[in-house]
């Protein structure tokens, strides 16, 4: 070795040590003398809190159905003949149809060229004339204000009124966001702050729709669990809630509490009564709450009936309507529009501090604005045909026709669920799920565990691979030790949805027979 080889080798030895001390990846040395640089960003190195995350909705077994897809795509033989994706409320994907009025004023936004197109009715082009003249340079392909189209947020702020019998809405309350999840998540970074026993904790029902607890684990905040009463149809109990915040008073500060009605993965739909005791209880503890009710519009059971947080706090007199905080979401990806892929959607905030509402305008301007074509389809669902108008009839078949089908599915989910011994399905009140609670015999739990496995997630496995059925195990959504349950979504074509429970009920009785 010469001397300048030598001192190039000394350099790196000490390059290498010093990176060493400094918590810095070494770098290698390769056969034939070129140096190998070490990742920056390994596992090791990452943000920690990011391998905390989990979704559930997207997980393994999803992941193994797109695998299972593929296969089949290339001819390998398996003992079905397509996969069916029962994972995730995506209704469009489940072969939903859009709702005629929304696609024919976005493709007249998309491609103004169509206004002088005579098949478009009249009031689809004087909607999209209003949208576009709402854009900058008259353009979907422009980016917005912050916080949404002004006309928009207006628009969204007459339909709450709407919808909550005359309850007055400030539209500058209104912020769209980029689906619920959007705005969900910012309300969320709002709220978390402390460190230790000061940390903020989030109270969230359980089950749970796994955004919460991703988001709460990304954040490194506190997830407080509060159970839903599965014997009583997963209903909310005060006194569950009480005992969830005395608990966690003991490690955190708990300073807000997410309430999803109608309930996913759960399907219940609160009554009046028990959202009056909610918000009191809220006031009681001064917890921030958060109200996501992307499915309301979906509610099926007799004598249910969807009542929104805002109207039953402001019905509820000052004392509550001027102090408590809330923050509610709507989406336009579930109930009849099911439009998933445009991400629209909308929060709307009470009594929030005026300083702090400077920091949420602040926050939202970091990522400019939600997509514009997101907030044209928002518009058009707060905002629809009205009679009298070319498009009203057309609408309101598809809309009635939508919901309608969705109930058939729903009560018929738990019709044959409950025929089958060791699946027990509560009534779908409302949302677009069931969340049966499966009974899996010792053997197959045992087998589970010397896996690495969760009981259900063996389950929904097995089915997957025997069946072609995606389902989700109810491990991702959280429930009370030794219980199991899946979650299902009620999408499928009724032909195609029949077929699906056949197989879950001729998979149940198979599984229960091997293992017993």
């Amino acid at each position: 070795m010469n001397h300048g080889t030598a001192l190039l080798w000394k350099r790196r030895a000490l390059s290498s040590l010093s990176a060493t001390r400094r918590g810095l990846p070494k770098e290698k040395m390769s056969e034939n003398g070129i140096m190998s640089r070490a990742k920056v960003l390994t596992i090791d190195t990452m943000n920690p809190t990011v391998k905390k995350v989990e979704y559930a909705v997207r997980g393994p077994i999803v992941q193994r159905a797109v695998e299972l897809e593929r296969e089949l795509s290339e001819g390998m033989k398996k003992p079905f003949a397509e996969v069916i994706k029962a994972n995730i409320g995506d209704a469009h994907a489940m072969g939903q149809q859009p709702i005629t009025f929304f696609r024919q004023v976005l493709a007249l936004c998309s491609y103004p060229e169509l206004l002088s197109d005579s098949t478009f009715p009249e009031d689809a082009k004087s909607r999209a004339c209003r949208i576009l003249q709402s854009c900058g340079g008259n353009s979907m392909g422009s980016y917005s204000a912050s916080q949404g189209i002004d006309s928009v947020r207006q628009d969204v702020a007459r339909y709450i009124e709407r919808r909550d019998g005359g309850v007055a809405c400030d539209p500058d309350n209104i912020y769209l966001t980029t689906g619920a999840s959007d705005g969900i998540v910012t309300m969320l970074k709002l709220l978390v702050c402390g460190e230790g026993t000061t940390r903020t904790g989030v109270m969230i029902p359980i089950p749970q729709y796994p955004l919460y607890s991703a988001a709460l684990a990304e954040l490194g905040a506190v997830q407080i669990d509060y159970f839903l009463n599965e014997e009583k149809c997963w209903s909310l109990d005060i006194t569950e809630l009480q005992r969830a915040v005395n608990e966690a008073r003991q490690y955190c500060n708990p300073r807000a509490l997410c309430i999803i009605n109608p309930g996913n993965p759960t399907g219940q739909v609160q009554s009046r009564q028990c959202i009056e005791d909610v918000i009191r209880f809220a006031a009681k503890e001064r917890l921030f709450l958060m109200a996501d009710e992307v499915y309301q519009d979906n509610v099926y059971a007799e004598g249910c009936q969807f009542h929104s947080f805002k109207k039953v706090l402001f019905e509820m007199g000052p004392e509550y309507a001027e102090t408590v905080e809330l923050a509610s979401f709507h989406s336009t990806s579930k109930c009849y529009m099911g439009e998933c892929g445009f991400r629209g959607g909308y929060m709307e905030i009470i009594n929030m501090d005026n300083e702090v509402k400077d920091q949420l305008t602040k926050l939202l301007s970091v990522r400019l604005c939600p997509p514009v074509p997101g907030q044209a389809l928002m518009d058009l669902v707060v905002n629809p045909p009205q009679p009298g108008e070319p498009s009203y009839g057309s609408f309101i078949k598809e809309r009635t026709a939508t919901l309608s089908a969705l109930a058939e599915k729903a009560k018929l989910t738990e019709q044959v669920l409950n025929t089958v011994q060791g699946i027990s399905c509560n009534p779908v009140q409302g949302a677009m799920y069931s969340f049966p609670r499966i009974t899996i015999p010792e053997k197959a739990v045992k087998e589970a565990t010397e896996k690495g496995q969760q009981p259900d997630m063996f389950y929904c496995m097995k089915m997957l691979e025997e069946t072609g059925i995606c389902l989700v195990p109810g491990s991702g959504f959280g429930q009370k030790d030794g219980t199991y349950h899946f979650r299902m979504t009620i999408l499928p074509p009724t032909d195609k949805l029949k077929i699906l429970l056949n197989k879950v009920k001729e998979f149940h009785q198979r599984f229960t027979q091997q293992y017993s």
